[in-house]
């Protein structure tokens, strides 16, 4: 019996697989070493998922935002062996159980698009490049936390529709002042400007919010994808909610760039399990 765990900035899916069958799954918020020690991950399973405390696994295979350097692996596999009894850890970056959900053991560019946005090329074994990401203030091109961060700043710039301005008051009921709290003094801002990102599919209608959309997957394509040569032999693959929600639009700027669309799914956990049990 395996857990597989998949973390991303908001929340963190974990299953329980076995041979034949899925056998429960939770889940809790978001983990990330960048932002939080081995003793407040802890603190967190223990308070989200108790029922896991103690349980007995053959292999643990976690991937997660920000698990990018043996430094960070190990502060979660330190939280993962005080909380489970487990034979074997594996501490894996979001973007390589990406990769090996979207491509199994096939050769692809491999992409990202939730809360934040990442971007690979796989061979099907491993990760052989990587444009680096760097957060939603240098790049993350396409992600939720930047379509936040464009809407937002259009709406208090007045650089928007009076429609898309009025709407967003009304549903929001927030002032600017309360924004700039959240944005500059509050942990986790880029959760917070990503949540906005639901406003733009709801209203998406509107050509502003189109606009938005369309420029932010422009971006990414150019900024990310296209630095990967074998962009134009392999498919480009995607998981993601920003990815999944809005993939017409993706799906469209790939065709325009000559780029082969390849799987557009939601979350990469049925795919993982897949993955671990094709061998």
């Amino acid at each position: 019996m395996i857990l597989i765990a998949d973390s991303g900035s908001t929340k963190t899916e974990w299953r329980i697989a076995g041979a034949k069958n899925d056998n429960g799954f939770y889940f809790s918020s978001g983990i990330n070493p960048y932002f939080q020690n081995s003793g407040q991950i802890l603190a967190i399973l223990k308070e989200e998922i108790p029922e896991l405390e103690g349980m007995s696994f053959n292999k643990v295979f976690f991937y997660g935002t920000g698990c990018n350097s043996e430094s960070k692996e190990k502060v979660i596999s330190d939280a993962l062996n005080e909380f489970l009894n487990a034979e074997e850890i594996f501490v894996g970056s979001d973007l390589l159980g990406a990769a090996r959900a979207l491509c199994n053991h096939n050769p692809g560019i491999a992409c990202i698009i939730g809360t934040g946005s990442n971007s690979c090329y796989y061979d099907g074994e491993k990760i052989v490049s990587n444009v680096a990401p760097l957060g939603y203030i240098l790049g993350d091109e396409g992600g939720a936390a930047v379509l936040g961060r464009k809407l937002v700043s259009s709406v208090l710039k007045n650089q928007i529709s009076p429609t898309v301005i009025s709407r967003f008051y009304e549903t929001y009921h927030i002032t600017r002042n309360e924004i700039l709290e959240n944005v500059y003094t509050k942990p986790f801002p880029n959760r917070y400007l990503g949540n906005f990102a639901r406003f733009i599919y709801d209203n998406i209608a509107l050509p502003e919010l189109q606009e938005i959309v369309m420029t932010s997957f422009d971006e990414f394509i150019k900024r990310n994808i296209m630095q990967y040569p074998e962009s134009a032999k392999y498919p480009v693959h995607f998981t993601g909610s920003v990815a999944f929600y809005f993939k017409t639009y993706l799906e469209d700027l790939l065709h325009r760039n000559n780029l082969l669309p390849g799987k557009i799914i939601l979350y990469p956990m049925p795919e993982l399990i897949k993955y671990h049990f094709s061998d």
